[in-house]
């Protein structure tokens, strides 16, 4: 390669490229014929300088548009990369330089981000694009090729999600490759702190019945605070806790567990009353979360830890009552966030069910035969629901060819269901009637009793809560394991209500929604989604066919009532204007 200095002359230069040469006589110039061509050769080789006539006013329009292009371009947040045939990086914006040590122009796009790990959906983004675009082009057809998407797990916790793009060009020439990268580090580290409270859930009270039948209410006891500090430390990170269970005999909320509190605190007599027993009393009369920002300005407030800036309290809630609070405190005046708040009211709904199956709270017991009525129910709902599922698939394949199987079809459903109803009934007619204890949240809305529901979810762990907590409510609920299942008891059934993951398995979220819709235009459809990007905007386009309701998983019990109670009026048809109830 020649060490003399080289400059590209642009078009007609003129008396500018000649004056340059003049005054630097040992350069080399290397002449193109458009802009688009000097920028596919800047892109590839190195120059020293560039000339162009001042005169030429296409050239003038066209560099100003990609000035004002590139500025646009190097203000957007996510990260852009153009990426050649070889993977080689022929640009990227401020964004994605961001997450490249080092230079980036030239480089090989995963070398730049330091080797990251693909985690799919696709393997080989690239490849795949590239392919499809020659598929497209070998087909003569003008569409243009879909968007390739992968997850890339980089170097310091970051994570990316791809979609990459080809760029076709003109004819006989290598396509570019667009790359538009997200940072979804945060929501997929909040991902993985949901399953592992989950996780510690499960591990909480981790015991069979015969080491429970050998353990006293005292080894019980330790066991469970041995394990709540634990989990509390290493997952949501607090070191200063207090639990306090409602006593139903006193009415008082008693200590159960403190880490770091002062004495005089942890001894403190406190009710389950909005004013005069602190943040404490005010959650476990309300049955709802509260932030305290600041100790110092909340009048709610009461000193717990030594020199505590800030405070988080939860209630704890076994089958929709209040039986105690969960309270964390910190140093630091506005250390909690909604997020924190969020993690804490599903953890203190796992130490709650712990306390329960730790048998710990006889007090809030149904009695024996409401509880076994449950265990039934919590083991027949799903797999009456796949028979369901299966016969309305059957059938709609039976309906208007073979009439006597499909009145047969429809016998199974109807005796699926009868079923799942009887079981219900039998529960509600075993349990007890009492007065509601004190600080124990009121009976659920009426017009949920007798609500039908359709849950569509593939994870197992949704669809089987979805039955133990809309069950207790009173609403009739059956669930689908995918789209094609929903949409098929959804043509066959009828419902009040349907909650759709907008990521389904084998359907498109904004697909499943409008046949979901178009299926059962007087229910009331919800879709729920994890923390994370929407690739296909669905919750977007969904709003703006009428969609009022989003869940953000995980969600709240009162954010799922919400979306619930019905007004009497469901939409028959799309409406433009629409509340959305968003939960992060």
């Amino acid at each position: 390669m020649s060490d003399r200095p080289r400059i590209l002359v642009l078009g007609e230069a003129g008396a500018a490229a000649v004056e340059l040469l003049r005054r630097w006589p040992e350069a080399e110039a290397v002449p193109v014929p458009s802009l688009a061509c000097a920028l596919e050769m800047i892109g590839k080789e190195h120059f020293d300088a560039v000339v162009a006539n001042p005169g030429d006013t296409t050239v003038l329009n066209t560099a100003r548009h990609l000035l004002q292009s590139q500025r646009i371009l190097a203000a957007v947040p996510d990260g852009l990369a153009l990426v050649d045939f070889d993977l080689k990086v022929r640009w990227a914006n401020p964004a994605f330089r961001a997450w490249c040590e080092g230079e980036v122009v030239g480089r090989g796009f995963y070398d730049a981000l330091g080797s990251p790990e693909i985690s799919g959906p696709d393997y080989c983004p690239f490849h795949t694009a590239l392919t499809n675009l020659r598929t497209l082009r070998a087909s003569g057809s003008l569409a243009a090729p879909s968007a390739v998407t992968a997850c890339l797990a980089c170097r310091g916790n970051l994570t990316l999600d791809l979609h990459v793009s080809p760029l076709d060009g003109p004819t006989g020439a290598e396509p570019l490759l667009l790359v538009l990268a997200r940072d979804v580090s945060r929501s997929v580290e909040q991902q993985h702190k949901l399953d592992a409270l989950h996780k510690a859930g499960r591990e909480l009270a981790a015991l069979a019945p015969e080491q429970l039948a050998e353990m006293s209410v005292a080894e019980r006891i330790e066991l469970m605070k041995l394990n709540i500090r634990r989990f509390t430390r290493d997952l949501l990170h607090y070191d200063v806790i207090e639990i306090r269970i409602i006593d139903q005999q006193t009415g008082r909320l008693e200590l159960l567990l403190q880490e770091g509190m002062e004495p005089g605190a942890a001894d403190r007599v406190l009710l389950p009353a909005p004013e005069g027993n602190g943040v404490t009393g005010y959650v476990a009369a309300v049955g709802k979360g509260y932030l305290c920002a600041d100790t110092r300005l909340d009048p709610l407030y009461l000193p717990g830890s030594p020199g505590a800036r800030s405070s988080l309290t939860v209630p704890l809630i076994h089958q929709d009552q209040v039986i105690g609070t969960f309270n964390v405190e910190s140093p630091e005046a506005n250390h909690f966030n909604e997020d924190d708040l969020q993690f804490a009211e599903i953890f203190s709904h796992e130490i709650a069910d712990a306390l329960h199956t730790l048998d710990l709270l006889s007090a809030e017991k149904s009695g024996t035969a409401t509880q076994s009525i449950e265990a039934v129910n919590r083991e027949v709902a799903l797999p009456v629901d796949e028979i369901l599922a299966d016969a309305a698939s059957v059938l709609e394949r039976y309906i208007g060819h073979e009439p006597e199987i499909a009145d047969k079809l429809r016998k199974i459903l109807a005796a699926a269901r009868s079923i799942k109803q009887s079981i219900q009934k039998v529960g509600e007619d075993l349990a007890p009637s009492k007065p509601a204890a004190a600080g124990s949240r009121q009976p659920k809305p009426a017009p949920l009793k007798g609500v039908r529901v359709l849950v569509a979810d593939g994870d197992e762990r949704v669809r089987r809560t979805a039955h133990g907590l809309l069950g207790r409510w009173g609403c009739v609920v059956e669930t689908a394991r995918d789209g094609r299942e929903a949409l098929t008891m959804a043509r066959l059934g009828a419902y009040d209500a349907i909650l759709a993951d907008i990521r389904l398995p084998d359907v498109p979220g904004y697909e499943a929604y409008t046949k979901l819709r178009e299926a059962q235009p007087q229910a009331r459809v919800i879709l729920m989604t994890s923390y994370g990007y929407d690739p296909s905007h669905t919750l977007v386009k969904a709003r703006q066919d009428g969609l009022r309701h989003v869940l953000f998983k995980p969600f709240r019990v009162d954010q799922l009532l919400n979306a619930l109670t019905f007004d009497g009026s469901p939409p028959s048809a799309p409406e433009k204007q629409s509340t959305v109830v968003e939960m992060k």
